[in-house]
């Protein structure tokens, strides 16, 4: 008989280390997608002749896409097996880049980065594959390098778009141009490095739970991001409002009466995980009112506001929206190992902590650059915590076959948070018709909002979510897959 040699721990973590440094970039690519065009909106109008109203259907078709790909493809990374799911989303992916580098035309545009926004889906699927290919000891600290990309990724998107487009020509072309490169990369490297993980679940596709809640998604983001043209009260955006909150509750009577529902009712209604999607919408609420909030503050003329910095765009990113990307990128390893040590709901509760502190600089401090640049890293270490934190709560609460799916409703949380928040900041920074500047209390509004947020967070981990318990020793095994059915889980108190 031949002999069989097992890899050596030497090369076991080399291969680990490629794996999650793969995953990484992918995710990466997925933030750098949410906001490559915000930075280059006002040349897309220019080029194109454009409207305002018209240009944010680009930063809308990418989001109403995320939701309604998300959960789905999640489904069937569980279903089919999660590789040529990712392979498949980083395909659409660079196609959407190439498409945006190519186009002339608005239309195309949107329909490009409608193709962008499925690579949301990407983070979800990169934390199937850890759960199922690393050591359990080494899962916090890897779902933590992973989740910091997602901030790190945002930041760089912004430099990078604002360097491609300066000049006396600014070109729009050479930010989706950068895209494709990223994605292709991205495609490549995950082909190579990312094994096939897992045995697939198996199992019929609910084609018409996923219809409903697409519809159910598009009928709630879609006033959120088209709010500053409707309007809040408007006949449209009440009544898109309804039809969400009907179609919800369809969807729900479905999911329950389907032999092989596209999410398990049983799984999402315990405790942890509906805290957990709580927290995700928090996060996402937060880190957009960060975002937005100190782009808006700090591109204000000195005068007449007498509170802004007269930043360029350029400025803005790189000098304070670039710091906090990159110190998210570093907190996220701390978060990891600190969660192995106190444990992800202490973790998640110290980060949070740092936010609150953040935005009370931001809202009552904000007229000092300093200020702005420390509450702005202090919200960078918050968020970083808390994307490093849930993946390993999800981890403990769900059924292996459910991980893709749970990941994948918790980026939609995000994504709804971070909506609500552009959506919410729009009206509150718009411009009054005495100064032609948004108040002085209108951005202390918005950061106190987004610091309370965070305070929310703070009392969700510690009395909310339940102590996570020990993950087994098989890679991605949890109590949850010894337990069996999701239901017997939603018992334990």
């Amino acid at each position: 008989m031949p002999r069989t040699h097992s890899p050596s721990p030497v090369s076991s973590r080399s291969r680990e280390r490629i794996l999650v440094a793969v995953l990484g970039l992918a995710a990466m690519v997925v933030s750098m997608m949410q906001t490559l065009v915000v930075p280059v909106l006002g040349v897309i109008q220019d080029d194109l002749r454009a409207t305002a109203a018209d240009t944010s259907w680009l930063t809308s078709a990418t989001l109403l896409s995320a939701a309604v790909c998300t959960p789905l493809l999640g489904r069937l990374a569980d279903q089919y097996g999660t590789k040529p799911v990712l392979i498949g989303v980083l395909t659409v992916t660079l196609a959407g880049s190439v498409l945006g580098a190519t186009a002339g035309t608005l239309p195309w545009l949107i329909v490009a980065r409608a193709l962008q926004g499925a690579s949301t889906a990407v983070f979800a699927l990169a934390q199937s594959v850890l759960r199922n290919e690393l050591p359990a000891r080494r899962l916090p600290g890897s779902m933590g390098l992973i989740s910091g990309t997602l901030a790190f990724g945002n930041g760089l998107a912004l430099v990078g778009a604002g360097l491609l487009t300066q000049g006396p020509a600014p070109d729009y072309h050479r930010v989706f141009w950068a895209a494709a490169v990223l994605s292709g990369l991205a495609l490549i490297a995950t082909a190579v490095a990312v094994p096939h993980t897992g045995a697939p679940g198996g199992g019929r596709t609910d084609w018409l739970g996923a219809v409903l809640l697409a519809a159910m998604l598009t009928l709630l983001l879609l006033p959120l991001s088209r709010v500053a043209v409707w309007g809040w009260a408007s006949g449209t955006t009440l009544g898109c409002f309804a039809g969400s909150a009907v179609t919800a509750a369809v969807w729900a009577l479905v999911e329950r009466r389907v032999r092989d529902p596209l999410v398990d009712l049983r799984v999402f209604a315990l405790r942890t995980v509906v805290f957990a999607n709580l927290v995700g919408f928090l996060l996402g609420f937060a880190m957009f009112s960060q975002f937005l909030g100190t782009s808006a503050l700090v591109q204000l003329p000195g005068a007449p506001a007498g509170y802004g910095f007269d930043a360029t765009v350029l400025r803005a990113s790189v000098g304070y929206l670039l710091p906090p990307a990159v110190a998210s990128l570093i907190a996220a390893q701390v978060a990891g190992a600190l969660a192995r040590r106190l444990g992800a709901r202490r973790t998640l509760a110290s980060g949070a902590a740092f936010g609150v502190v953040g935005f009370a600089l931001l809202a009552f401090a904000y007229g000092r650059p300093a200020s702005v640049l420390t509450g702005g890293v202090l919200v960078g270490i918050a968020i970083a915590f808390g994307f490093a934190t849930l993946p390993a709560v999800l981890l403990d609460a769900v059924p292996r076959a459910q991980t893709g799916v749970a990941n994948g409703i918790n980026s939609v949380c995000r994504s709804v948070g971070s909506a609500v928040a552009s959506a919410l900041l729009g009206t509150l920074l718009a411009a009054t018709a005495r100064s032609g500047v948004p108040a002085e209390s209108h951005f202390t509004l918005a950061f106190g909002l987004a610091g309370g947020a965070f305070a929310v967070v703070v009392a969700v981990a510690l009395r909310g979510l339940r102590a996570p318990r020990t993950v087994d020793a098989r890679p991605g095994g949890s109590h949850a897959d010894r337990a069996g059915e999701a239901h017997t889980a939603s018992t334990t108190p």
